[in-house]
């Protein structure tokens, strides 16, 4: 109910200001004396009233008409009644500064010119050096109120625009993680069911002839089961956030279990990164770190963390056998894949010093924790 009456987007900062606004103008108005009497006093709050709450709903036409004809009434109850009254000309200096256009923002800078310029033409000479010292800072700040508030709802604007913009990029990469998930799951998961469906038909057949080879299978596709309930667990556990911290702390571990000295070097300040990001980060080096410890022999690896040129860089090397001109499996396919998905680049090469060099690149776009890598 209360939306319907105040515009809900400003019930959290403008309901309780605009509402004391009001009781203090009604307090000021009453104890003035003014030349137009009670009834004059009423009309004054009631035009009042409307252009104010007009100026709250409307950002067009509307916006404008409402500015101008509050500034009017209270330049009239200024020359008529009290002075410290053109003080609530404030509340019309931000609502047509909220206005979508600029023009009607400098008609509106205009009239509160004109409003001071005829308060001075009418009561000047009543005007002490006191009232001026008063009246000169509250003119230049009205005048510089309507700015500032269109460039405060601009940025805020532009802000909604951005966060639109991440919101659909967050659900595109969800999307595209599903789907590779998905295609791990089809290629993983799905030949592990298979081998265990077709051992589970040959084991039905050997039941009645041999009994010692149906043990050995049914312990086949016990194991198997095994791997396929890992395989599960590890595909939902990557639809999860991982730090990068906490990967590498366990990449570590890892390799001092089976005597590969790890060594990490970070160069700089590491960058804030989103949780889609730095996920998919950690998955790759845990894939870059399980082909090191499977295939790569070596002994020692080095993992360097860069920031340069709007860009975070990781760069796993180790000192093992290398490439040997091997194709894209080993799960380099599935590196490049993770990077691609947040707009990065996942390079594996033979090191110039013998072993494997793998290089990580992922774009980093602006500073603020909610998206600045992507």
């Amino acid at each position: 109910m209360t939306d319907k009456i105040y515009p809900r987007d400003q019930i959290g900062r403008y309901l309780v200001i605009d509402v004391t606004t009001i009781v203090f103008l009604i307090f000021i108005v009453f104890r003035t004396d003014a030349t137009f009497g009670l009834w004059g006093k009423v009309l004054f709050l009631l035009l009042y009233v409307i252009a104010f709450y007009t100026g709250l709903w409307y950002r067009d036409w509307r916006l404008l008409a409402a500015v101008l004809l509050g500034l009017l009434v209270l330049t009239l109850f200024a020359v008529f009644g009290t002075i410290p009254i053109l003080l609530f000309a404030f509340t019309f200096a931000d609502l047509i500064g909220r206005s979508k256009s600029k023009t009607h923002i400098a008609i509106g800078m205009s009239a509160i010119i004109i409003m001071f310029f005829m308060v001075h033409w009418k009561v000047g000479d009543n005007l002490s050096r006191q009232d001026y010292m008063i009246l000169l800072p509250v003119f230049i700040v009205l005048l510089l109120l309507p700015i500032l508030i269109y460039i405060k709802e601009k940025a805020k604007g532009l802000q909604g625009k951005l966060d639109a913009a991440h919101t659909q990029i967050e659900k595109y990469i969800q999307q595209e993680e599903r789907h590779r998930i998905a295609r791990d799951l089809h290629d993983t998961l799905g030949q592990t069911l298979t081998m265990i469906k077709l051992k589970s038909e040959l084991t039905s057949r050997l039941i009645d002839h041999n009994a010692d080879e149906a043990k050995q299978e049914v312990k086949d596709i016990s194991m198997m089961a095994r791997k396929a309930l890992h395989q599960v667990r590890e595909a939902v556990s990557e639809m999860r956030y991982i730090s990068l911290e906490s990967e590498l702390e366990t990449s570590q571990a890892l390799m001092e279990g089976i005597n590969i000295e790890l060594n990490i070097e970070k160069e700089g300040e590491l960058p804030l990164l989103p949780s889609v990001g730095e996920t998919m980060i950690a998955l790759t080096i845990r894939e870059a770190m399980t082909n090191i410890m499977k295939h790569s022999k070596a002994n020692q690896c080095i993992v360097r963390l860069m920031t340069f040129d709007n860009a975070f860089s990781i760069q796993i090397i180790d000192n093992g056998i290398g490439l040997r001109d091997k194709g894209p499996g080993n799960g380099i396919q599935s590196m490049k894949e993770r990077m691609e998905v947040v707009q990065g680049t996942a390079e594996v090469a033979n090191g110039s010093s013998g072993g494997t060099s793998v290089t990580l690149i992922l774009p980093i776009f602006q500073t603020d924790r909610g998206f600045n890598a992507l």
